[in-house]
């Protein structure tokens, strides 16, 4: 490999080395470039086949990022690997409550964790439409809760939670819930996930955006 190859050549180059290593495989052209970027970013070609999406989680996604619908996260550390400069453009503003003050006193004093509080806060802004969950699984688990019990409908799920307590299991119910209540959803089986996925997967999808 060269050293002087510009970033979008390493990128490029290392679509080409997925495309190639896959091979021949049944995602639908809109869906494929959100798979091969979960697998860019994690090294992990079980994206390729472990990875679930409602049939119109990509088509609500870019919609919802065109109109600038607000856009949260579980973590400080998928916010960090979002593409601001594509957010921006598409005026959607951008948030995590889990470090908020507020937040964490209520969190203390109920004895529950911040995520699910940081949940319960997004969801009640009528203006944020896209929720990212790519690290605790209470995150997912609350939003559900909201979306079965309290009636709320985002526009887009993004569900990767990772880990060995809950990860999995939410993301069983995000399957079982998104698609009694008609929620569009990227989620995947299994334990693996987290926030530099569950980031590249919003990338993605304003990659998508930008080209609509």
């Amino acid at each position: 490999m060269s050293v002087h190859l510009r970033p979008e050549e390493i990128e490029a180059e290392s679509f080409r080395i997925i495309d190639a290593e896959v091979g021949p495989h049944a995602w639908p052209a809109t869906e494929w470039p959100i798979v091969r970027r979960a697998i860019h970013t994690s090294a992990d070609f079980d994206y390729a086949h472990n990875m679930v999406m409602s049939p119109d989680a990509v088509g609500h996604g870019i919609t919802a990022l065109r109109n600038g619908r607000g856009l949260v996260t579980d973590t400080t550390m998928a916010l960090a690997g979002i593409n601001k400069g594509l957010l921006g453009r598409f005026g959607v503003p951008v948030s995590c409550f889990v470090a908020d003050p507020v937040v964490t006193a209520e969190a203390v004093r109920l004895g529950i964790t911040r995520s699910i509080l940081a949940m319960r806060k997004a969801a009640a802004d009528p203006g944020n439409g896209i929720f990212v969950v790519g690290n605790a699984p209470t995150a997912l688990f609350e939003l559900l809760r909201l979306v079965r019990e309290e009636g709320f409908r985002p526009d887009l799920v993004v569900g990767l939670p990772v880990g060995f307590v809950g990860a999995e299991e939410s993301k069983e119910e995000l399957l079982q819930e998104a698609s009694g209540h008609a929620i569009p959803f990227i989620t995947n089986r299994g334990r693996k996930g987290g926030s530099n996925v569950a980031a590249a997967v919003v990338n993605a999808l304003l990659k998508l955006a930008e080209g609509c």
